[in-house]
């Protein structure tokens, strides 16, 4: 999952995507002004001066000095832990811009957020100017890295993995084992970083944007964001109403539905996009040697998974193994099926091809980008990004407490998700976080929002961009049709959609009517 390419660590940040109010909370209501000010005891936060500057953080800081070469600048906003106590504890949050260029017709500052929950968008503004196009010299592009995440006062629990989602495997000793590592999760995060554990959360994020907002004194600020990003979004047009410009939320997420169980919304579509790619791989089976057939291809598969619950999957060479059980196998499946470029899908079926070697006990060499996926899944390396990933989903929506719950779904998935039914309901740390401070955000405002959702999706599905739609009344909608993709604008390549968004972009004008798009 973690990759050289600043694009592909876009597409995978994307591509993995997962209470009662305790004390009084600052919202949209509390705003005195539209420009820099969002209630008196805030003053301090909207009205702070930035020290723009060189984006590099050290001699090792590769990412800082290819933004500094394309002109980008990064600054630190003072944000407070807690917006319930604004004089208390305050934190920061990286943002980096691109200024614009064509001043004369200048929109303002669009904001981005490539999803994750966790991903950062530092990086980010070079790229999007490119893919812009004529309206990317119309903007001030703003990356920025939410709150914890990346340089924004970084939050770690020390995870012995990089992230939480993996399968309950195929009986009930694997859930079990589930159940201890998923307790083990949230209790090193509750023993690392239990002070700012309940300020972890979209609403929060959403504040912070808006100080941003106003720190770069803008009335109202564009939006683009992928998955997640989509969430916060929606979110952040909820809390601050009459706030945005131009806002595109692609890979969209129905906002009831975001929480610690939103792949199970999902589990169809990522079972379809399996049985798409065994198709593709089983036309190459003299490459890949997986099947002729795509049901060959699944029976492999299956094979596999019933080999590493028997004993341990070994996979690689020394000094780089690893041990790949029937918890952890479909994860590797689910992060291969998030695109159906021919790029993805043999990057995946070069994957399967290996641990289908392995379960037959012949040695095998992983290619780079296997070995960065296994050492996310497997060590600690990204410990990071696992932490505040689980720590944002928890911090929005409680999960059901009772192991039995989970156990009770996954039984009833097994038959008609048999390779990815026991991981989109397995049990995970939200399980066992505290409750969160404030009630999940509702859709009570409409909002002139551009929607992109391709119709296979198998992260956020599309039902769940056309749930949204319809929600947001004023909304468009543009739908790519025949596509398994997460994600598509500037990353599939596909003009009909780049072309669409970047003429709401340069225009501000949403289309009269829905747009389709075809693969």
């Amino acid at each position: 999952m973690t990759n050289p390419s600043p694009t592909l660590r876009r597409a995978s940040a994307v591509g993995l995507a997962l209470a009662a109010c305790l004390g009084t909370t600052v919202t949209a209501s509390a705003a005195a002004s539209t420009t820099s000010k969002s209630g008196a005891s805030l003053d301090r936060y909207y009205d702070q001066r930035l020290g723009w500057g060189s984006c590099v953080k050290g001699p090792d800081d590769t990412m800082g000095r290819d933004l500094d070469k394309a002109g980008v600048r990064c600054a630190d906003v003072t944000v407070p832990l807690d917006y319930a106590d604004p004089r208390g504890r305050t934190i920061t949050v990286a943002i980096s811009r691109l200024k614009a260029t064509d001043t004369r017709h200048r929109v303002g500052s669009i904001l981005l957020n490539n999803g994750g929950p966790g991903g950062s968008a530092l990086e980010s503004p070079p790229e999007f100017h490119a893919w812009m196009k004529k309206a990317g010299p119309r903007y001030d592009i703003v990356g920025f890295d939410p709150r914890f995440v990346g340089r924004s006062t970084p939050l770690d629990c020390g995870w012995p993995v990089g992230t939480n989602l993996f399968s309950a495997g195929l009986g009930r000793a694997g859930f079990e084992r589930q159940v201890a590592l998923q307790k083990d999760l949230a209790a090193k995060c509750r023993t690392t970083n239990a002070s700012v554990l309940p300020h972890v959360s979209t609403r929060n994020t959403a504040r912070d944007m808006d100080v941003i907002r106003g720190v770069l004194g803008e009335k109202k600020i564009s939006y683009f964001g992928y998955s997640y990003g989509t969430y916060l979004g929606t979110v952040y047009t909820q809390m601050f109403p009459g706030r945005t410009d131009r806002m595109v939320l692609d890979g969209a997420i129905d906002p009831r539905r975001f929480g610690p169980r939103l792949l199970q919304q999902a589990v169809g579509e990522n079972e379809k996009a399996l049985a798409d790619w065994a198709t593709w791989a089983a036309a190459r089976d003299d490459t890949y040697g997986l099947g002729r057939t795509g049901a060959q291809v699944l029976a492999t598969i299956d094979r596999v998974i019933k080999t590493a619950a028997r004993g341990p999957l070994t996979v690689g060479t020394a000094p780089e193994t690893f041990q790949l059980d029937d918890t952890q196998v479909p994860f590797i499946l689910l992060a291969g099926v998030d695109s159906d470029t021919d790029t993805s899908r043999a990057s995946l079926a070069e994957q399967v091809s290996v641990l289908n070697k392995a379960a037959a006990g012949q040695p095998t060499r992983l290619s780079p980008v296997f070995a960065a996926t296994l050492r996310l899944a497997m060590t600690g390396e990204q410990s990071h990004h696992g932490s505040v990933q689980s720590a944002i989903i928890c911090g929005d929506k409680a999960a059901p407490r009772d192991p039995e719950v989970y156990w009770r779904d996954i039984e009833r998935s097994r038959a008609t998700y048999p390779r990815f039914g026991a991981l989109a309901n397995n049990i995970g740390p939200c399980a066992f976080w505290d409750k969160p401070r404030e009630e999940p955000t509702r859709v009570k405002h409409d909002a002139e929002v551009l929607i992109v959702s391709a119709t296979g999706d198998p992260r956020t599905p599309h039902k769940g961009a056309v749930a949204l739609h319809g929600l947001l009344p004023s909304s468009k909608l543009i739908t790519l049709k025949g596509a398994n993709r997460h994600a598509v604008y500037g990353l599939y390549g596909n003009a009909c959609v780049d072309n669409k968004v970047n003429q709401y972009l340069a225009t501000g004008k949403l289309p009269a009517d829905d747009q389709t798009c075809s693969k």
